[in-house]
């Protein structure tokens, strides 16, 4: 397939990822949640075939992890059913799906996981991640479901930000070091979509490289941050201890650090 040529269709143009998205493919066809609700199958159905596009990329989705414990129902609609929809709707004009899931499909009892790893999700974020998987497995073959980690970037609330404004309003961040990652740039992901288009159907892993802890990462810009315990720092979702995606399928991105410096420059930090 080359890349240049194709139509593509973006969903969830306004997020943090599908900011950057449109950047890497500005010709493509761009949706809003406004413009295409996942969760409405009939709107789906009608609307992605009216298109007509070659690709259509994911990037819809209902990311606060504590917010889905308290409206499960919305999270298995956007994160489980919706990419279902997508699929369907793919499935019938011979589409191309790339979508996005997460390193907390796994429980983090292993230090680090490959994507042939079985899921075993312990929060409801987890849970409606993996239900997007099985429902685009289900109906579609010709997908990509690109398992990404701790993502920031310039159009959407993200970790550096907060930790930003606090490190700014008090005289110490407490910040916890006992859950271990891997930091990701929406920019350098939203580059690496093209390749992945080129390659075979399947579950990839992409993530900046370079492991650490919420604490290491936070230390690596502001000067006031403070090791605490997940016992100290309760959350209403259970957070896996190790999330670490293993990419054995394609390059590898560059380390965490380095990417980190471009996105504090774009932000004039």
């Amino acid at each position: 397939m080359v890349v240049g040529a194709i139509k593509t269709l973006i969903i969830g143009a306004s997020g943090m990822l599908g900011s950057d998205l449109c950047k890497v493919f500005p010709d493509a066809v761009k949706l809003t949640h406004r413009e295409l609700d996942v969760t409405n199958r009939e709107q789906v159905i009608e609307s992605v075939p009216k298109i007509k596009p070659d690709v259509v990329i994911n990037a819809a989705a209902y990311t606060n992890v504590d917010g889905c414990e308290d409206y499960q129902e919305l999270a298995f609609q956007v994160n489980g059913y919706g990419p279902g929809y997508i699929a369907e709707a793919c499935s019938k004009i011979g589409a191309t799906l790339v979508h996005f899931s997460t390193d907390y499909i796994f429980d983090g009892s292993r230090t680090e996981y490959v994507e042939s790893d079985t899921p075993s999700p312990i929060n409801v974020y987890g849970r409606s991640k993996l239900l997007g998987e099985q429902e685009i497995a289900e109906k579609l073959d010709d997908y990509r479901i690109i398992r990404i980690s701790w993502l920031f970037g310039a159009h959407g609330k993200n970790f550096v930000d907060t930790m930003l404004k606090l490190s700014g309003e008090m005289a110490e961040v407490k910040v916890v070091n006992d859950q271990f990652g891997k930091p990701t740039y929406t920019v350098d992901l939203a580059n690496k979509v093209m390749d992945i288009i080129e390659l075979e159907p399947g579950i990839y892993h992409m993530t900046n490289e370079g492991v650490c802890s919420w604490y290491e990462f936070a230390s690596a810009f502001i000067d006031n941050a403070v090791p605490c315990t997940s016992e100290e720092f309760p959350r209403k979702a259970k957070r896996p201890k190790y999330s670490v995606l293993v990419n054995t399928k394609t390059e590898p991105m560059r380390h965490w650090e380095e990417a980190l410096k471009d996105y504090l420059k774009e932000r004039n930090v």
